[in-house]
């Protein structure tokens, strides 16, 4: 009874927790916009909340077992006064700084909860040391971790579709009062006398600062190299919608395999780690796009090896029950210094995910090593003979590193002796596995020649790649344009030449396309001082449809994307001088701003696939309507490789009033020599009258097609699920 009752406990506990972190954005995100400050400040308040209750846990150890329970039954009753789960009724000033605003918020909002809750795992496994006589309290950790797994699957696949935020709050209060009711169950099972508590009072010999280094070093690792998978992944292979659930998944499956009771697939995952780190490293950072869904998963499959490797090595160097809330809270410290590492300092250190191939070469540094095979353990111990062709087998991968690396000559080499090479460095490397210093040499090598240097190129040239908190921007500069891509999408392209070519509106703005045919009629329906709003600056492609007396103003998010349009790529500068540019959430920004100030609104902020929900909702359609005029024009950019929108419009369109069309356009081949792309852009009106100018002007425009049973998105309810193009491929395009 003792067991199964701490397991549902602690598992119960860990799945609220996970719960609470999508529920929490998903209510916030329409208040507090998407800007990265806001984010990375919640960021951190969750970080300092769980390091918070891990301490708070280790704190409590020091009093008998009995005085634990009523203190921490106490903390979950005091904490219960914040229930129902939800924010504030309060909004954040326009200007409102969002570090210090941002942790007040959800901090005063769901702080005493989580803190609360996030000290259950460390605590209740103290607990059943003392109630079980001594049982070993690690595998415990394991049920936590399938619970956190539980609710990071749950949320987006089973309580974001099924209910509306208002529910998901009641949902997550019913789960927080049986939390309660469970922890005082397994309280009553506490030993009734001092000399009945063993395991309480620390006896065993307190850990050296080495190994406590070590601890927070193992943590460290494999928690970056989750966040850098999933940047890396959305950056340089494919920004696949809800992809970022895997990695983390990935991770927290990795702590039940590690803590398990039986150590068998621990220890061959264990030993077989150094193989997968040598193996996929290389190709990851080679950054080949031919195959991305299995590059996919060999960037899963080498974060699943490494973290397990990594957490098993902390399982082995675990301390005594009697420390193990210690134990936990440098664990707990290691794993939020790994994603301040990974999730803030590295966008403004690095130009690149240069993260990434530095996790990779420490997870190869710490991960346990032993030889794979017998002879190949001889080989490495012996002395005369055997030396020499050690240190002959790494020469060979150092100067085939050097030869073809740094001079260039893997530029050269065709499919074929491209993978010859890697077959040799591959070998070389699964010889060294077991003696560290040599494979350390091949795995830095391997990702010097297989991406590293070309990376490294692409950085010393210092105007090529610019980063920040929403991704890496690259631009690539051919003799006939000037290219800027973010992540694996392409946003934007500027043509070279005189300046007819460099004022010509290139890929989805071309004038055939459904936003090109609304600046065609802009004068003829607003007139020569027409108030146009633009929802994404990209590289400032539109700014070219821009006549004289008009006025325009562009909302964009991201600085970095401001001062590329203003630079590198030369729109703004040609067709729109001085260009007036908000820079903000663009929701937050048109909230602020004069009812009934535009006349075009065009919403085109889906960067790299990614969908900001907030601006798609009923809510933020009504924020359109009240900014524009009563004949006035919206202009929804659907193109989407992973998501079809257009039921997502329909609805919104339907159930505000609005008058819709949309348009599919695809350029003739002369039109895609000049960098023409298919594009779908919907059109919406109060105005009939004004739609039908648009539609008017060309083009084979079309009545939006409805998608049965769609729910319209709200602030209080959306999920990508239903407009997932390889879910429903009857969905429209």
């Amino acid at each position: 009874m003792i067991g199964p009752l701490f397991v549902a406990t602690i598992l119960l506990g860990s799945f609220l927790l996970f719960l609470v972190q999508p529920m929490v954005a998903r209510m916030a995100l329409p208040r507090l916009g998407g800007a990265p400050a806001v984010w990375n400040s919640a960021m951190l308040v969750y970080q300092a909340l769980l390091l918070g209750g891990y301490a708070y846990a280790h704190w409590l150890g020091r009093v008998p077992l009995r005085r634990q329970a009523m203190i921490h039954l106490g903390v979950l009753a005091a904490a219960a006064l914040w229930l129902p789960l939800g924010l504030m009724a309060m909004e954040m000033p326009a200007d409102a700084e969002p570090a210090v605003w941002v942790p007040w918020l959800l901090g005063a909002s769901i702080g005493p909860l989580f803190f609360a809750v996030s000290a259950q795992a460390p605590l209740l496994q103290r607990w059943f040391a003392a109630a079980s006589g001594g049982r070993d309290p690690y595998a415990l950790y394991a049920a936590s971790n399938v619970g956190s797994f539980g609710g990071l699957i749950a949320y987006p696949l089973l309580v974001e579709p099924g209910l509306a935020l208002k529910g998901q709050s009641w949902l997550w209060t019913a789960g927080y009062v049986l939390v309660f009711v469970t922890v005082a169950a397994c309280a009553l099972l506490l030993p009734r006398k001092a000399a009945d508590e063993p395991h309480v009072h620390a006896t065993s010999a307190p850990p050296s600062r080495r190994r406590v280094a070590h601890w927070i070093a193992l943590a460290f690792v494999p928690s970056g190299l989750m966040l850098a998978t999933s940047s890396f992944l959305t950056t340089d292979i494919v920004a696949v919608p809800m992809l970022w659930v895997l990695p983390l998944g990935l991770y927290l499956l990795s702590f039940t395999i590690a803590f398990a009771t039986r150590r068998g697939p621990a220890e061959v995952l264990t030993k077989f780690a150094p193989v997968t780190i040598l193996m996929f490293g290389g190709l990851m950072i080679a950054g080949n796009h031919d195959n991305p869904a299995l590059n996919a998963v060999m960037a899963l499959g080498l974060l699943f090896m490494a973290a397990v490797a990594l957490h098993t090595r902390m399982y082995d160097l675990r301390p005594e029950p009697d420390r193990l809330t210690g134990f936990y809270l440098a664990m707990s410290v290691g794993g939020a210094l790994g994603g301040v590492f990974a999730g803030l300092i590295a966008p403004i250190l690095f130009d690149w995910t240069w993260e990434y191939p530095i996790l990779i070469l420490a997870a190869g540094l710490l991960v346990p090593q032993s030889f794979l095979l017998p002879p190949v353990a001889r080989l490495w111990r012996a002395e005369g003979q055997g030396y020499r062709i050690r240190v002959l087998a790494v020469a060979l991968a150092v100067a085939l590193v050097v030869w073809f690396g740094l001079f260039g000559q893997a530029e050269v080499l065709g499919g074929t002796s491209l993978g010859i090479l890697y077959l040799v460095i591959a070998a070389v490397g699964m010889l060294a596995v077991g003696a560290r210093l040599p494979f350390m040499i091949v795995l830095a090598g391997a990702l010097f020649l297989f991406g590293g240097y070309r990376s490294l190129a692409m950085s010393w040239q210092g105007d090529i790649r610019t980063r920040s908190y929403f991704g890496v921007y690259t631009i690539t500069d051919l003799p006939t344009q000037k290219r800027l891509a973010h992540g694996t999408t392409l946003h934007g392209v500027q043509l070279k030449g005189g300046a007819d070519k460099l004022r010509t509106p290139t890929t989805y703005y071309v004038p055939g396309s459904g936003v090109g045919q609304a600046m065609g009629v802009l004068g003829e329906l607003y007139g020569a001082s027409a108030r146009v709003g633009v929802v994404g600056l990209g590289t400032g492609t539109l700014a070219c449809y821009a006549q004289p007396g008009q006025s325009w103003r562009f909302y964009e998010i991201d600085p970095a994307v401001v001062r590329l349009a203003s630079g590198p790529f030369r729109f703004l500068e040609q067709c729109l001088p001085g260009a007036n540019v908000v820079i903000g959430d663009a929701r937050l920004r048109l909230a602020e701003a004069p009812g009934e100030s535009l006349d075009l609104l065009v919403l085109d902020a889906f960067s790299s696939d990614a969908v900001p929900m907030h601006l798609m909702t009923l809510e933020a359609f009504r924020t359109y309507d009240r900014v524009l005029a009563k004949n006035g024009l919206l202009l929804v950019h659907i193109s989407n490789r992973f998501l079809s929108l257009e039921p997502v419009v329909e609805a919104a369109a339907r159930a505000g009033g609005w008058h819709a069309a949309g348009l599919t356009y695809s350029p003739s081949l002369s039109e895609k020599f000049d960098e023409a792309a298919t594009s779908d852009w919907i059109a919406l009106s109060r105005s009939p009258e004004a739609l039908a100018k648009v539609q008017a002007g060309g083009g084979e425009w079309r009545k939006l097609r409805t998608a049965p049973g769609f729910t319209a998105w709200t602030d209080d309810y959306a999920t990508i699920l239903p407009v997932l193009r390889a879910l429903n491929d009857d969905l429209p395009d």
